[in-house]
C-alpha cells in the first residue's frame, strides 16, 4: 500500500487561513506590489502611451472629457481631409498629427477616440487589444482634373490655440468588406458646447472646399463619385437649324443666369427638357457643349444602364447645386423587356419621381436625350411637369451640312473643284456620317500624298465605302440610314 503525505503537513491535510484569518491579513503590515504589464518589458521598448500624450494635451483627466462622433460618407473623404489641414496649417493653432497602430481587436471593431483615452491592458502589450502610435498612413485620392490629395487613413491631431481639443479621423474596420462605410470623426473638448462649435466649423470647411463641385461626375458602382474630363464644345461647333440652340440657351444658360431675379419673382429653377432625334444629329455634343458653357455647374453623367443610380445621382444633384443632369438614352429606361422582370416603366416612373421631389427653388436642370421619344411619350404625358420642354434635333439641312463640311474639313488641304454638290448628295445624312466621310476621305489622301491633300476623289471613295461597301448597317449606325443617293465613282 502506498501512503501519500502532504510534504509539509505530515499525517494532515494542509489547513488554509478561514474568512476571519484572511480580514486580518488584508489588515496586516504585508502588501503586494500591484501588478503593471510594463515591468515585464525594458523600458526601451514600452511603446508609446498615447493615453498619457492626450492627458498631457488637454491637462486633465481625458476620461472625464466629452467627445462627439460626427459621421461622413466615404465620398467626403477629401473634403474632410482638406478642412484638417486648414486647420492644421493655421497659424493660431499648434497642431501635433500622431498616426495609429491598433490591435487585432481594434481593427476588427474599429478605433475610437474612447479606446485611446481608456487605460491599457495587458492584451495590448500582446497585439489583441490597445492602441499605440504609429505612422500616418495617407491614401492618394482622386478630387479631379488631374489631380490626387493624400487623405489620411486614420490620424490623432492634437489642437491647440484658443482652445484645447483632440480629434480622431478613423477609418472603416475589418468587418467593412464592401468599403462604403462612413468616416468618423470623433472630436474631444473640454466642454460639449466647444465640441459642437467646432463640429459645425468642420461642417463648414467641407461645404466651402468641396472637391466636387463644378465637376464632371458620374456615380460610381459603390455609391461613390467618379470624375470624368469632358472635351470642351464651343458655340461654334454647334451646327443646329434655325434658332433651335438659342431657345435651349434660352431654357437652360439663361436660367441659370438669371436664377436670382427668377427665385424673387417666385418662378422654379427646377427644370428638365428632352432633345430627340435621330443617332448622330449632335444632342450628346449639344449637351457638352452645355456643360461647357455653364462651368460654375456642377454636372452629373448617367446613361440609361446606369438606371440603378438614379436616386443617389439626384441627391448628389441636391448637395451640388447648382447642377446639371445629364441622362443619355433614357429611353433604355423605359424600353420594355421581355423577360420576366417586367419591363423598365418602373424605372422611368422613379427619375419622375425623383424629379419632382425637388424642391421648385432647388437650381438642378435635367437633360435628357433620346432617339425613341415614342417610347417615353405615354410616361411623360402621364407625369407632367417634370419636363418642361422637347426639342427635336432634325438631321441637318442644305446650310447645316456646309456649315459641317466646313467644320470637319479643318486641318485638311483642300483641292476641291466645288464642295456644293457633295452637299446636295449628302441629304438626309447626319453630322456624324458627314464626319466619317471627312475622316475617310483624309485617310485615302494620306496613301497619295504627304503633307495630306484631300482631292475629289478621295470624297467619292470616302462615300463609296460608306455607303455602298458598308451598306445599310453602316448607314444606320451613323444615323443616316435614310441617305439614298449612288456616290459619283472617279475612273
Amino acid at each position: 500500500m502506498i501512503r501519500v503525505h502532504s510534504i509539509g503537513f505530515p499525517n494532515s491535510r494542509p489547513k488554509f487561513p478561514n474568512r476571519l484569518e484572511k480580514k486580518q491579513m488584508s489588515k496586516s503590515n504585508f502588501n503586494m506590489p500591484e501588478f503593471n504589464p510594463r515591468d515585464l518589458i525594458p523600458k526601451e521598448l514600452v511603446p508609446k502611451d498615447l493615453r498619457q500624450k492626450v492627458y498631457d494635451h488637454m491637462g486633465v483627466d481625458p476620461s472625464t472629457l466629452p467627445i462627439i462622433t460626427e459621421q461622413f460618407d466615404r465620398h467626403n473623404h477629401p473634403n474632410l481631409q482638406i478642412a484638417l489641414n486648414e486647420i492644421a496649417e493655421n497659424s493660431e493653432n499648434k497642431t501635433t498629427i500622431l498616426g495609429l497602430q491598433a490591435g487585432i481587436m481594434n481593427n476588427i471593431t474599429g478605433t475610437s477616440l474612447k479606446d485611446i483615452i481608456t487605460p491599457q491592458s495587458f492584451a495590448s502589450f500582446v497585439g489583441l487589444g490597445g492602441v499605440k502610435e504609429g505612422s500616418v498612413q495617407y491614401l492618394n485620392m482622386d478630387i479631379g482634373n488631374g489631380k490626387t490629395l493624400a487623405c489620411s487613413q486614420g490620424a490623432l491631431y492634437l489642437l491647440e490655440g484658443q482652445t484645447k481639443l483632440v480629434l480622431l479621423l478613423r477609418q472603416n474596420s475589418m468587418m467593412d468588406f464592401t468599403g462604403v462605410a462612413a468616416i468618423s470623426l470623433d472630436v474631444m473638448a473640454t466642454d460639449m458646447p466647444t465640441a459642437e462649435k467646432y463640429v459645425k466649423t468642420i461642417q463648414k470647411k467641407i461645404r466651402k472646399h468641396n472637391v466636387y463641385r463644378g465637376k464632371v461626375l458620374s456615380v460610381s458602382g459603390q455609391g461613390g463619385l467618379k470624375f470624368h474630363n469632358l472635351p470642351p464644345v464651343t458655340r461654334d461647333k454647334i451646327i443646329l437649324p434655325g434658332d433651335l440652340l438659342k431657345r435651349i440657351e434660352r431654357q437652360t444658360i439663361d436660367v441659370g443666369k438669371h436664377s436670382k431675379a427668377l427665385l424673387a419673382a417666385k418662378r422654379k429653377l427646377k427644370r428638365g427638357i428632352l432633345l430627340h432625334g435621330k443617332p448622330g444629329t449632335g444632342k450628346t455634343l449639344s449637351a457638352m457643349y452645355l456643360a461647357s458653357e455653364m462651368k460654375e455647374r456642377t454636372v452629373l453623367l448617367m446613361t440609361g444602364r446606369g438606371q440603378g443610380s438614379i436616386a443617389q445621382t439626384c441627391e448628389f444633384a441636391r448637395w451640388l447645386e447648382p447642377s446639371m443632369v445629364i441622362i443619355e438614352d433614357v429611353d433604355l429606361i423605359a424600353e420594355e423587356r421581355t423577360n420576366q422582370t417586367g419591363c423598365n416603366t418602373a424605372l422611368l416612373l422613379e427619375l419622375m419621381n425623383e424629379m419632382d421631389g425637388l424642391s421648385d427653388d432647388v437650381d438642378v436642370f435635367f437633360l435628357l436625350t433620346t432617339n425613341r421619344p415614342d417610347v417615353l411619350e405615354p410616361a411623360l404625358a402621364a407625369r407632367p411637369g417634370r419636363v418642361d420642354q422637347a426639342y427635336e434635333v432634325p438631321l441637318p439641312d442644305d446650310e447645316c451640312r456646309r456649315k459641317l463640311f466646313d467644320i470637319y474639313s479643318d486641318g485638311l488641304n483642300l483641292e476641291i473643284e466645288d464642295m456644293e454638290p457633295y452637299v446636295k448628295r449628302t441629304k438626309g445624312a447626319s453630322g456624324a456620317f458627314i464626319s466619317e466621310i471627312m475622316r475617310k476621305a483624309a485617310l485615302f489622301a494620306a496613301a497619295d500624298s504627304d503633307p495630306i491633300i484631300v482631292k475629289d476623289e478621295h470624297i467619292d471613295e470616302a462615300m463609296h465605302e460608306l455607303l455602298v461597301a458598308g451598306g445599310s448597317l453602316t448607314k444606320s449606325l451613323l444615323g443616316s440610314s435614310d441617305i439614298g443617293f449612288t456616290p459619283k465613282i472617279h475612273p
